[in-house]
């Protein structure tokens, strides 16, 4: 059974742009219209300023007027599933709230995840 939002993660991943760790992840993000969002990572020469494909996807989805997601999957091609790194978790967190996140690489292993289980004690405005 295919999954567009897991076709497009994937799709996403080959537009990475990874010169210097050649570590490839892609991303998409559902809104609660069902639009699906992408983003792949994006790195720098500096390391310190490269984007990963969540953050990519999830700027890409406000920047489009999106404010409400259901889903986010999260493309690399490694046998155990790559989640988030901890930066994403918190933007995740901060615009998606807890989301489900499903996590795939390219022959087709699946887990998915609620955000709030890989991210248990997030910091969001309701400590400001």
């Amino acid at each position: 059974m295919s999954d567009a939002l897991l076709d497009a993660a994937l799709a996403a991943r080959a537009q990475a742009f990874a010169p210097f760790s050649k570590f490839r992840v892609g991303a998409a993000l559902e809104d609660a219209d069902g639009r699906i969002h992408t983003g792949c990572n994006v790195e720098n020469a500096t390391y310190g300023l490269t984007v990963c494909a969540e953050r990519v996807a999830v700027l890409k989805a406000i920047s489009e007027g999106a404010r409400k997601f259901r889903r986010i999957a999260v493309a690399a091609d490694t046998d155990v599933l790559t989640p988030p790194c901890g930066a994403c978790r918190q933007i995740l967190w901060e615009f998606c709230g807890d989301v489900e996140i499903v996590l795939v690489n390219p022959r087709g292993k699946t887990e998915s995840y609620r955000l709030k289980e890989l991210f248990p004690r997030p910091f969001d405005a309701s400590f400001i």
